[in-house]
């Protein structure tokens, strides 16, 4: 452990809620997207770290209601006594469908034990066929393996296993290509094995550069920080401009939000392969 997290377990909450406050101001003003990083490295010295079983936990005592029908609707390990839509979000999943078949065959990289699955498999439910795919961290998949895969949702350890078992011709990156420390060699990655359509979800852009920071959490939610990448939004879309077409762009869940005093927006994008012209 580094020295700011020895100093970080040894401090009594008392005097780092002062200290943020001092920093921040009032408690709303406490969490959100702070500071402006040099490096990954750097922006986890001074965060939690993602790696906390109290979030695992949330998570998944949220989506065990949720299976079990005994909750209506989780994101973010929070309930909801309704579904929240992403209507952008379904409306391109069924477009893709309709394209196909009427079969949706995804693969939702980081979709955790399926919280969008949840979401949108009652609206999905006129399909001929669902597979839903997921790729998440070790835990996430032993816990998917053991209590939550069924016919239509299966949990896989990395791309090329999947890809091995299912022929998907769409991913969904959805809250999480802007928490990896190498989110640009993972649209590399994406990009070089031509699925035909890529969907961005729920991920924050601005017009400044790209940007690290540290995303406090409310405690409503779970107590936790992390480094968190805002994207400047034309660098981001360049990566896919040369083989992929934008079908269409949208507000995602989470609207409008400030980078410290920086105007920024959670924002989805429906890309779709180009088709190349033979001569």
């Amino acid at each position: 452990m580094n020295l700011k997290g020895i100093i970080r377990q040894l401090t009594p909450p008392f005097l780092t809620s002062a200290y943020r406050h001092f920093r921040y101001g009032p408690p709303e003003a406490m969490y959100g997207h702070f500071g402006d990083y040099s490096s990954w490295q750097a922006a986890l010295a001074d965060s939690a770290g993602y790696d906390g079983e109290a979030i695992f936990e949330k998570v998944f005592e949220a989506l065990i209601l949720v299976r079990d029908k005994k909750a209506v609707y989780e994101r973010d390990s929070v309930l909801f006594d309704k579904i929240q839509y992403s209507w952008p979000l379904l409306s391109a999943l069924l477009w893709i469908a309709a394209l196909k078949d009427l079969k949706l065959n995804i693969i939702d990289f980081g979709g955790s034990l399926g919280s969008s699955y949840y979401q949108n498999i009652g609206m999905l439910g006129v399909l001929k066929e669902v597979k839903w795919n997921i790729i998440e961290q070790p835990k996430f998949v032993e816990c998917g393996k053991k209590h939550f895969e069924n016919g239509q949702l299966k949990f896989y350890y990395d791309l090329n296993s999947c890809m091995k078992s299912e022929k998907s011709e769409v991913i969904l990156l959805s809250s999480v290509i802007q928490y990896l420390e190498d989110s640009y060699a993972l649209l590399d990655d994406i990009v070089k094995r031509d699925f035909e359509f890529i969907i961005i979800d729920r991920t924050i852009f601005f017009d400044d550069e790209d940007r690290i920071t540290v995303q406090r959490v409310p405690p409503s939610i779970y107590d936790a920080s992390y480094p968190c990448r805002v994207f400047n939004r034309q660098k981001f879309l360049r990566y896919f401009s040369e083989g992929y077409d934008l079908i269409y762009d949208f507000e995602a869940l989470g609207g409008n939000v400030f980078v410290e005093s920086t105007a920024a927006r959670y924002e989805g994008y429906l890309f779709q392969k180009k088709v190349r012209q033979n001569n």
